[in-house]
């Protein structure tokens, strides 16, 4: 038994690696900048700096936690291993000819994107499955051994199969792996019934590739960090964060690394619903923003928003369509690219852009010094007073005024005939302006009013530019926890061990087969209860159903949530109106005369959530307390006196413009909004009270 057990969270972001320690009830906290050639190195720094501050040694951790950009970067950079796939006979370019729907319509020039692996790594088996399961045509498997053996004098790495409606029956992907066992014993192979065991198989295709993709790279990883750990004296259990909000064991993270996609920003999600929760938020709107990009997510009853698909690698980054979908558990949120490192440009137009374009932490924005010459947002924050350089990340990066503000005149300010300060508003309007359109379109798609929302803004950047968001979405209440610079870790502490078991199964309600589908829930209900009994044997595990629904003839469908006794007693009469009250909610109206049919079953198993250490102690405040500083006040449109404080000298209700400064982000309080601390040392941040009020 160790003394005095501790917990670690590491996010890997595109600009900065967040380290969270929780030891004794407390929580410590640092920020060192992404590694990209090593990622592990900045772990290893970050932990050294939490230990050392809590005064614990690595080897009182007794679980470490982390999410990772790893895969997501290796699908955008195509640097993944060499990799083939095995699919039936005439279904060869599924993955090219996608689902012929055109992402921007009236673009007679539209290149669509290309597909992961090119025509030459596709190889086809003779075999056939209909859509029930049944033999049509027998895998042959001399066929299959010649296929193997072609692969091997090639020297692929990693092989994935997808056959043909093998979600119903897997016999034939089965005994590919035998024999690709058998013939290339040292290749990663992933089967598409185990990747995502879904219909649709451009979807499954794709889910199945871009896991045997970067299967070996993560692996290898993994097994680096996992060693260099061991070096420092940790000698415990690593999870892994999966892009379905929960924690999944570093076995199953290397099985299944495809789940690892967007793992850190739903560490941030699940962060912003444990805030929801304590605070008794109902309707929550999630703003993380850090150093690459922007993510935002609806938080309804303290869960997020889940999906069943979402993209990755986009050839038009926020273009639905555009990018290579993916069929896993994942929590719906919105990502662009607005992040404190995200670059600033004026087009052929003469109109400021910010984004997609990243300066990330190697070289970073023109004020870090190390050979950035094109403005980001956060020279544009710098130059508008919203933090202090001598602060920015607990003073342990240099930050240079007037580099940022000589970018901001040269790139942004000369074309426009504007000075640095009037470049720098541009810029940060810009980018407010992308995150609230974003906000506004997402609500829109789920049938949310946003402002009857409360904003919850965590990540570096988020709490500089939050509340000028509420302003332009009308939101009145928005809430910058503790720990707000580095949520997404601490999003990974209080994360359950979870994990969602699916099938496809097409079932019209007319006809209906209860026996069969109470059968199927039984079965994934222990398939996922002993993916989350592997993470934490003890745990007593919760369960929750779902059933995708649609109307006959529609080409997409809906989630419908199950309580434990529909699931074990399913009645056709009962998913109907279930599924009709939702699509009602999310459309408007039921579609009268129409059959129901449902098209795919899920359960999630899935651990408690974990209580909450204290929050993180106000550390590193940029001034004394009554100090003043110049702040850019977009109302004004000019410079004002901003008051400087850290969260503990705020006393009852402080009135804009203020400036809250930590170690790890500063929230700015602009003069048409007040700022008060709350129970548990989080900035409530509202409107200004008027006269009669």
């Amino acid at each position: 038994m160790r003394r005095n057990p501790a917990r670690l969270g590491v996010d890997i972001g595109g600009t900065f690696t967040d380290v969270v320690l929780e030891a004794e009830g407390r929580t410590f906290s640092t920020k060192t900048p992404t590694t990209h050639a090593a990622p592990e190195d900045a772990i290893i720094e970050g932990m050294l700096k939490v230990c050392a501050e809590a005064r614990r040694g690595p080897a009182d951790i007794d679980r470490v936690i982390h999410g990772t950009t790893l895969a997501t970067n290796a699908l955008i950079e195509r640097r993944g291993a060499k990799t083939a796939l095995i699919t039936t006979a005439g279904f060869r370019d599924v993955i090219e000819t996608r689902s012929e729907s055109r992402f921007e319509q009236y673009d007679l020039n539209l290149r669509t994107p290309e597909p992961l692996l090119p025509r030459n790594r596709r190889h086809t088996v003779t075999e056939r499955m209909d859509a029930d399961g049944r033999v049509l045509i027998p895998l042959d498997r001399a066929e299959v051994e010649e296929v193997a053996d072609r692969l091997g004098r090639a020297g692929y790495e990693s092989v994935a199969v997808g056959l043909l409606h093998s979600y119903v029956n897997d016999a034939h992907e089965r005994m590919i792996a035998e024999i690709l066992a058998e013939r290339l014993p040292g290749a990663a192979v992933s089967l598409s019934s185990g990747v995502s065991p879904q219909m649709r198989e451009y979807e499954r295709f794709n889910t199945t590739i871009a896991n045997a993709y970067v299967q070996p790279l993560m692996k290898s990883y993994l097994g680096r960090l996992k060693g260099r750990l061991a070096a420092e004296g940790v000698d415990c259990p690593v999870f892994l964060m999966h892009s379905g909000g929960g924690i999944m064991s570093l076995e199953a993270a290397i099985e299944y690394p495809v789940r690892l996609v967007e793992s850190g920003p739903a560490g941030g999600a699940i962060f912003a619903a444990d805030i929801a929760r304590r605070h008794g938020v109902d309707r929550a709107l999630s703003l993380d923003m850090g150093g690459t990009t922007a993510k935002i997510c609806l938080i309804k009853s303290g869960s997020p928003r889940t999906a069943r698909v979402f993209e990755v690698a986009r050839s038009h980054r926020f273009k639905k369509g555009s990018g290579m979908p993916i069929s896993i558990p994942v929590i719906d949120m919105v990502e662009i690219g607005a992040g404190g490192g995200s670059l600033a440009r004026v087009d052929i137009l003469r109109q400021i852009r910010v984004g997609p374009e990243s300066a990330g932490s190697e070289p970073g924005p023109a004020c870090f010094g190390r050979g950035g010459e094109s403005p980001a947002v956060t020279d544009a924050d710098l130059v508008l007073g919203k933090f202090d350089p001598d602060g920015f990340a607990g003073g342990s990066i240099p930050i240079d005024p007037d580099r940022a503000a000589a970018a901001l005149d040269a790139a942004v300010g000369a074309p426009l005939g504007m000075d640095a300060a009037g470049a720098a508003w541009g810029v940060s309007e810009v980018v407010d302006e992308n995150m609230a359109n974003a906000a506004r379109v997402h609500a829109i798609e789920n049938g949310e009013d946003i402002s009857t929302y409360t904003m919850i803004a965590f990540g570096g950047a988020a709490p500089l530019h939050a509340a000028r968001l509420c302003e332009k979405l009308g939101i009145d209440r928005c809430i910058v926890p503790t720990g707000a610079g580095v949520g997404s870790a601490i999003g990974f502490l209080r994360a359950p061990f979870s994990f969602e078991a699916a099938r496809s199964v097409f079932a019209r309600m007319d006809t209906f087969d209860p026996a069969a589908v109470s059968g199927m829930f039984a079965e994934m209900a222990e398939e996922a209860a002993a993916f989350v009994r592997s993470c934490d044997p003890d745990a007593p595990v919760e369960m929750g159903y779902k059933v995708h629904m649609r109307y006959a003839g529609q080409g997409w469908d809906i989630p419908v949530t199950l309580t434990e006794g529909q699931a074990r007693a399913p009645d056709a009469a009962t998913l109907v109106s279930l599924f009709e009250e939702e699509y009602v909610r999310l459309f408007g109206r039921a579609v009268h005369g129409l059959a129901s049919e449902a098209t795919v079953w899920s359960v999630n198993a899935f651990t408690a959530a974990r209580s909450a250490a204290a929050p993180p102690p106000p550390v590193g405040a940029a001034a004394a307390r009554g100090s003043k500083r110049g702040l850019f006040d977009p109302a004004e449109g000019r410079f004002v006196e901003a008051s400087v404080m850290d969260r503990s000298s705020i006393a009852g209700t402080v009135t804009g413009p203020a400036i809250v400064s930590e170690r790890e982000t500063t929230t700015v309080v602009p003069s048409s909004r007040v700022v008060s601390l709350l129970h548990d040392g989080s900035l409530e941040i509202r409107p200004m009270p008027t006269p009669d009020e």
